[in-house]
Parts: C-alpha cells; sequence; structure tokens
C-alpha cells in the first residue's frame, strides 16, 4: 500500500472520454484519488455524490477529485452523466494500479483515499478493510487542511 510519506507510483489510466490521464501531467497539483469498487452501486454512488456535493469545498483548496475503479469508459460516462460528477473518472480493467496503492483485494477493487501534494508524495493514505465504510467529505477536507 502507498504509505504517508511516499512519492505515488506513476501510471497511465484512461479517462470516461477514452482520453490517457497520465499521473505525471498532474504535478503541481494536490490530487485526490479516490479507489472505488464500481460505478452505480450503493456506497460508492453515495461517496462520489457526497464529494460531488462538495465539489466547491476541494476546489477551494486546490484539490482535484480523480475517482478510479475497473469499469470502462462506458460505463464512467453514464455514471457521470447520471449523477452529475463533475470530476475525472478512470478505468482500471486489471486493477494493476489500484493493486500499486495497495486497494486490489481478492474480490476486486478496495475502496480508498489517497492524497496528494504538488510533488506527487503521500500526504493521506486510508484504505477501507470492509465495503461498506468511506471516509465522508469532511474528514477528507479536515485531512487536507492538516496536511496543507
Amino acid at each position: 500500500m502507498l504509505e504517508t510519506g511516499q512519492k505515488a507510483p506513476e501510471f497511465e489510466l484512461e479517462d470516461e472520454q477514452g482520453r490517457p490521464f497520465r499521473l505525471a501531467d498532474h504535478a503541481g497539483k494536490w490530487l485526490l484519488l479516490v479507489f472505488y469498487p464500481g460505478d452505480e452501486t450503493p456506497v460508492c454512488t453515495r461517496q462520489l455524490c457526497e464529494y460531488r456535493d462538495g465539489i466547491e469545498e476541494f476546489a477551494d483548496l486546490g484539490v482535484e477529485v480523480v475517482g478510479i475503479s475497473g469499469d470502462d469508459a462506458e460505463s464512467h460516462r453514464r455514471f457521470k452523466q447520471k449523477r452529475d460528477l463533475p470530476f475525472t473518472l478512470l478505468s482500471d480493467p486489471d486493477l494493476s494500479v489500484a493493486a500499486q496503492f495497495g486497494c486490489r483485494g481478492v474480490m476486486g477493487m478496495k475502496r480508498g483515499v489517497f492524497l496528494l501534494d504538488p510533488d506527487q508524495v503521500c500526504r493521506y493514505a486510508h484504505v477501507e478493510s470492509v465495503a461498506l465504510f468511506r471516509r465522508s467529505r469532511e474528514e477528507l477536507l479536515e485531512a487536507i487542511r492538516a496536511a496543507q
């Protein structure tokens, strides 16, 4: 698992529009990487909609939210449109990036959240032991404020 204080591993994944998203291209920005098991699942939908509803708070702190699951670009496009999600969703079909971050489990993607600073060093990391749990928006905002 990526630990606090470690530099995030470089990766490239496809976004919901089929475009490449390279971590290196986002150096210089605060990123909140949100690994989640699947589009339109109950807990994931609540989690991502909660982050959507607070997107201005993340933006005010200079943080870009990025969701990552094993779903394909078409699934992400439908999910993003239906739920009016204002952030990028990335496809990790073989869960290789999830594995690098410690979010690959026996049954698929584990739920996890990682805050990367502008140098792409991890400043907050949490992987859920049970998929029913999730980090609240307020908890993440507090962690971001503490890290900055």
